[in-house]
């Protein structure tokens, strides 16, 4: 196995020595909702744009990461503003469940616009957008049909071949907690140690993997496909292609980017609209073309880049699992080399 690090890019938005600006926040006006969001700007501005200029509410956002935002809700209690919260992977979102810091609600247009799995039972969060992870390769080295499963990642041909996104990233947590859902944590394993017997490259970004198959470092890696599809908006021929893997099995791995109404909210009210907004058609289409993502409502087409790849069998297993065994994973990525 061959670590490969690259800087961490970090997007300070509104932080503060650690703090979101703002901390003495003045309580929100009736018809303002508060978004605490993990998101960038670029990518959630437009949504609530159009919610504003729809509603005639406005949302006011202050962006970090999950981990300092879950540390703020913590510390604010029932003192916080925030009366939404936004973050990617279903283990994320899991895990600010977990921790008292979302709310469920009932609503028929949530019920209607996202499918159960991509959803928690008392919709505490609520799926907005869908990642699939499937394999990428080398348009120049490999054939398509040299290709079939994750688990045949581990096959001794691929020795040498392959990159790797690092076990400390929550994508490849939540790739792995399913897999041991969907198939037991032996077999996971057994998996997992066929990867690091092949002395997979292991980077700290999906680019970096991407970019890696493409320089020729790898032919083979994982990565979620709105990576490719940005690469690929910069020059259609860039020499790395999709395969849909699991596809007569299980299917492809997906999680989601979501939403949760705060413990808190004081405007609980207008988070849940704006959330039944973000999952109508107007939103999900903003989703799909500002960052390449499959939109969470079946009744939205992705954007034209990606439904090129065509249409492929997603893992329907139930992306909770995703945070219900983070902590499995993790142990699992650590007995077995995977760094």
């Amino acid at each position: 196995m061959r670590v490969i690090l690259h800087p961490r890019r970090i997007w300070a938005g509104f932080i503060f020595s650690g703090f979101l600006v703002g901390a003495h926040l003045a309580p929100a006006a009736a018809q303002e909702i508060v978004v605490y969001s993990a998101r960038i700007e670029a990518l959630i501005k437009p949504m609530f744009d159009a919610f504003t200029q729809k509603s005639g509410t406005k949302a006011k956002y202050f962006t970090a990461s999950e981990k300092e935002l879950f540390e703020r809700l913590q510390a604010e209690g029932s003192r916080s503003p925030a009366d939404l919260l936004i973050t990617v992977d279903a283990g994320n979102l899991w895990l600010a469940q977990q921790a008292g810091l979302l709310d469920g609600f009932k609503s028929e247009a949530i019920e209607k616009n996202i499918p159960a799995h991509f959803r928690a039972k008392d919709n505490s969060w609520v799926g907005l957008s869908v990642r699939a992870r499937p394999i990428m390769y080398s348009t120049e080295r490999v054939k398509a049909d040299e290709l079939s499963t994750y688990e045949a990642l581990a096959e001794p041909k691929w020795r040498g071949r392959l990159c790797f996104r690092t076990s400390r990233q929550v994508y490849t947590q939540s790739l792995v907690a399913t897999m041991i859902k969907t198939l037991g944590e032996k077999r996971a394993e057994e998996i997992v140690r066929g990867w690091m017997a092949n002395q997979p490259y292991i980077f700290d970004s999906d680019t970096r993997v991407l970019e890696g198959i493409a320089a020729g470092q790898c032919d083979v890696g994982l990565a979620n496909t709105y990576y490719l599809a940005r690469l690929m908006a910069k020059s259609r021929a860039f020499p790395v292609a999709v395969f849909w893997p699991n596809q007569n099995q299980r299917g492809v791995h997906v999680n989601i980017s979501g939403a949760g109404v705060t413990k808190h909210a004081k405007n609980r009210r207008g988070a849940v609209h704006l959330i039944e907004f973000l999952s109508s058609p107007e939103a999900q289409n903003l989703f799909a073309d500002s960052n390449y993502e499959y939109p969470a409502n079946p009744r939205v087409k992705p954007h034209p880049l990606i439904a090129a790849w065509g249409p492929f069998k997603t893992d329907p297993v139930d992306i909770a699992a995703a945070g219900e065994l983070q902590v499995a994973a993790v142990k699992l990525l650590d007995r077995a080399g995977y760094k």
